[in-house]
């Protein structure tokens, strides 16, 4: 004998399913790791390297070369877990739901408090001067998933050039040991 559902729960199962469907599984809070904004723009002068064992050696994040007070935003939408200091450094971290969390280290300045809810590019701080004796000014970044480290670069999305690079017009001829008007004959620019 099949059992048939009512009118009634039938409509809810397939707003249920629909709903499921259109809107994902994840939090509302947590966005897809890979696109996420780059907290700091920069050069990453160290990258991750993942330690053997949970206590191991290793690099858990990156250095992204910043001048000190280049502003720190929020990688994704999330909560801020930690904005304080540890052994006399600023640190920030910030839950993304889903299991997701960033991290920056070595900040200048914080401008969030534990449990501000931030949106993805909202200034959390700026940055520092980075890792204690650095010779170049950067912040650590770090990313976990379930509480271990990943890659960051496998979670911030592609930079694009656009912003980065700024051409400029000339305004001169250039200086290059023969101009067009002492060029032969015949040539032409």
């Amino acid at each position: 004998m099949t059992r048939r559902l009512s009118p009634i729960a039938s409509g809810v199962a397939t707003i249920l399913i629909v709903a499921v469907s259109v809107l994902g599984a994840r939090p509302a809070d947590a966005s897809v790791p890979g696109d996420w904004t780059w907290p700091v723009v920069g050069a990453v002068i160290r990258p991750f390297d993942a330690p053997d064992s949970p206590f191991g050696s290793g690099h858990r994040g990156i250095d992204v070369a910043a001048a000190p007070g280049t502003a720190l935003v929020a990688p994704s939408p999330g909560t801020v877990k930690f904005s304080g200091l540890i052994a006399g450094q600023l640190f920030i971290s910030v839950s993304h739901g889903g299991g997701w969390e960033s991290t920056a280290s070595w900040v200048g300045a914080t401008s969030v408090r534990v449990g501000d809810v931030v949106f993805e590019g909202q200034p959390l701080g700026v940055t520092g001067i980075g890792h204690p004796g650095a010779t170049i000014p950067h912040v650590h970044l770090g990313v976990k998933h379930a509480g271990a480290y990943v890659d960051p670069l496998t979670v911030f999305g592609r930079l694009s050039l656009e912003g980065l690079v700024h051409l400029a017009p000339i305004t001169q001829e250039p200086q290059l040991g023969v101009r067009f008007s002492d060029a032969p004959v015949g040539w032409s620019a």
